[in-house]
């Protein structure tokens, strides 16, 4: 009796301790900050790119001029007061987790206070001007900052590894309000960098942010109801044409991303490198011709038409999944704020549909959302994220085994072309510009 007392006295010593509290407290209020703050940027972002829209209809050539007066703003002022701001926001996340366990003084040019207002504001100013952006990306930053502001007002000491996991976690639940999808991406994509041990912590962090959520917007469904369904003989038909087209054409997108972000600087003798933001123009300029000559559905996030045509409903163009494609490289590479993941999943739907009209094995709501899940797979290479958000977005829970194959074989397709996950290869940048500074800096002291 007295041996099993003793054992048990860390426990109850935990349980009473007022540091465990604390912490607990923190991770808590935490979460449900990081659901309020995905709520308010989610509303602002959707306000954002109405402006835009409603611009365009009272003139169609403005996009010719505010989009690449707007990258251009934007990437300079990306580099010249927010720098760590750049891009999607989970590479960011990503590279703190390795460079806190080492150096935790430097995550302050990651997971700040001055990163949180340039990454908002700047995600809002591009979806202002046109950019081929989604805030989620963004909003998985924005939660890793909140999460890791929270521990230090609440005394958390030494855990801020996992209190970037929950943080960047909570983000993907509350900014699509999917929770589920959110503890999958902890465990697949940034569980990679974090211990087992803090598993628990996140899964609580997530289920308030996802409760925050569902307490301001309701309990709606990110691209509405998909119309989708399949034959079991056309089933294996849809897998295998959107699992290998999606998988290769996502893939190569990633393929292309991480080789231009990081040699890009030194194309053209080195031209773009000492001219950056003129680059950011130039790209602008490129997507605004490419929105109103071939249709104004490639600017923002794609959320109208990939909703419609999960429904089911025929696009005016046929080739709006890989002018999406082409517009969110554009927007990535010229340093613009803004994540992949609304863009990627509107451009999957695109490329489903154009499939569809290639080769009709399934009714095009099918081929949509089967193309969604396979070219979101194959950009991210995160087959169970894949599967499990897309899911959750469309409420298509009946076409749980296609979205499986398709997203499973879409990564096998996306591996032949890019053999680093994306997200991973982008954040090495970080954690070399890092090294690199902490490098400068022993050589000035010396």
């Amino acid at each position: 009796m007295i041996k099993d007392f003793r054992r048990l006295r860390p426990v109850v010593s935990r349980w009473f301790s007022l540091r465990h509290w604390r912490s607990q407290l923190a991770f808590w209020s935490g979460g449900l900050l990081v659901g309020l703050a995905a709520v308010v940027l989610a509303k602002l972002a959707d306000g954002a790119q109405l402006l835009f829209d409603e611009g365009l209809k009272l003139a169609w050539w403005m996009p010719l001029i505010v989009t690449p007066a707007g990258f251009a703003l934007s990437a300079y002022a990306a580099r010249r007061w927010f720098p760590g701001s750049q891009g999607s926001g989970i590479p960011q996340v990503i590279a703190a987790a390795e460079i806190v366990r080492h150096h935790p003084r430097a995550l302050d040019r990651l997971v700040s206070l001055r990163i949180l207002i340039g990454k908002a504001g700047l995600l809002l100013f591009g979806l202002l001007t046109g950019a081929s952006i989604g805030r989620e990306g963004p909003t998985v930053q924005i939660g890793a900052i909140i999460m890791r502001l929270t521990g230090r007002i609440g005394g958390v000491a030494g855990n801020e590894s996992a209190l970037l996991l929950a943080g960047g976690a909570a983000g993907v639940a509350a900014a699509f309000n999917t929770p589920l999808a959110g503890i999958v991406f902890a465990i697949e994509e940034l569980g990679r960098s974090f211990e087992q041990r803090t598993s628990g912590t996140v899964i609580l962090a997530v289920m308030l942010a996802g409760v925050a959520s569902l307490g301001l917007l309701g309990d709606y469904t990110y691209f509405g109801h998909s119309t989708a369904v399949l034959m079991p003989i056309p089933d294996l038909y849809a897998v295998i044409v959107c699992g290998i087209g999606g998988g290769l054409l996502g893939g190569a997108y990633s393929r292309g991303l991480i080789y231009g972000l990081k040699h890009m600087g030194k194309a053209f003798g080195g031209w773009i490198g000492r001219h950056p933001v003129v680059f950011a123009a130039i790209c602008g300029l490129l997507l605004a011709v490419l929105g109103v000559v071939a249709g104004r559905d490639i600017f923002g996030t794609g959320y109208g038409r990939a909703r419609l045509l999960l429904q089911g409903v025929e696009s005016p163009f046929h080739e709006f999944g890989v002018l999406k494609l082409v517009g969110t490289l554009l927007s990535t590479v010229s340093g613009v704020p803004g994540g992949i993941f609304a863009p990627s999943l509107a451009t999957g739907a695109g490329i489903g549909a154009e499939l569809h009209w290639l080769l009709p094995v399934a009714p095009l709501a099918t081929m949509a959302l089967l193309g969604m899940v396979g070219y979101f797979s194959g950009v991210v290479q995160s087959p169970l994220t894949a599967f499990v958000i897309v899911m959750e977005m469309t409420n298509s829970h009946d076409m749980v085994i296609p979205l499986i194959a398709t997203s499973v074989l879409a990564y096998s397709m996306s591996r032949l072309v890019c053999a680093r996950p994306l997200y991973h290869s982008l954040s090495q940048t970080f954690v070399k510009q890092e090294r690199d500074n902490r490098i400068e800096a022993k050589t000035d002291a010396a």
